[in-house]
């Protein structure tokens, strides 16, 4: 009721099966994903949406333990809010996950950014390339690496990183970064485990390989 007051259009789904057909003919431009649904949980219904798609997902769950949280999101969750909840805090997330999947993100001087031989990055195509083969991201994990690269050599911070990416409803929610920061390397570094690219600087935030031969800087605005 609170969200079409506000003037989104909802469609209701009973079940994770049901959730995954209309997704498929409605297609929807959020989902609100509970945990607890017969037949398929929300957990299940969030991997085989994975499968095929990659609109924003929110997961509403009852479950306050953060494994559970981190289970959502590991899984493919763009946020996550825990019961109960008031109608003005999931209006908000819901705005802040769509604003990031529908604001353009501008680009850089280089359409095409060859970072070394074996990674580059089309930014008119919104295309990662790992020795010239399209390695897919999420539209977050897109936006976390723009970020990167507009500041290589810049140690930044991870309440910085939350705001410029997330917003600033998420500056809390510390364990997005290094989530994130670890999908990242999972599909752009060579050797996850001893990463290249995006460098740890601990106690800090990370920072992204000064490839334009910069003298490295500690942090910026």
């Amino acid at each position: 009721m609170n969200l079409e007051l506000e003037g989104h259009q909802v469609i209701e789904a009973h079940n994770g099966l049901e959730a995954m057909e209309a997704v498929r003919t409605k297609l929807p431009d959020i989902v609100l994903l509970d945990v607890m649904m017969p037949e398929l949980d929300g957990f299940e219904t969030l991997r085989m949406l994975r499968e095929v798609s990659n609109i924003p997902v929110i997961m509403l769950t009852a479950k306050g333990e953060e494994n559970d949280r981190v289970y959502g999101l590991e899984l493919g969750a763009d946020d996550y809010i825990t019961k109960p909840f008031g109608p003005r805090e999931l209006s908000s997330r819901i705005k802040a996950v769509l604003r990031r999947f529908s604001s353009p993100t501008a680009s850089p001087q280089e359409s095409l950014l060859q970072i070394d031989d074996r990674l580059s990055i089309d930014f008119n195509r919104r295309e990662v390339l790992i020795n010239g083969k399209v390695q897919k991201l999420r539209p977050t994990e897109y936006r976390l690496l723009y970020h990167f690269i507009e500041n290589a050599g810049w140690t930044i911070p991870h309440d910085q990183i939350l705001a410029k990416v997330w917003g600033y409803e998420y500056r809390d929610e510390a364990h997005y970064v290094r989530l994130y920061v670890n999908y990242l390397r999972d599909k752009i570094e060579e050797d996850p485990a001893n990463p290249k690219y995006i460098l740890t600087e601990r106690g800090v935030g990370y920072r992204f390989i000064d490839f334009r031969h910069q003298t490295p800087k500690s942090s910026r605005e």
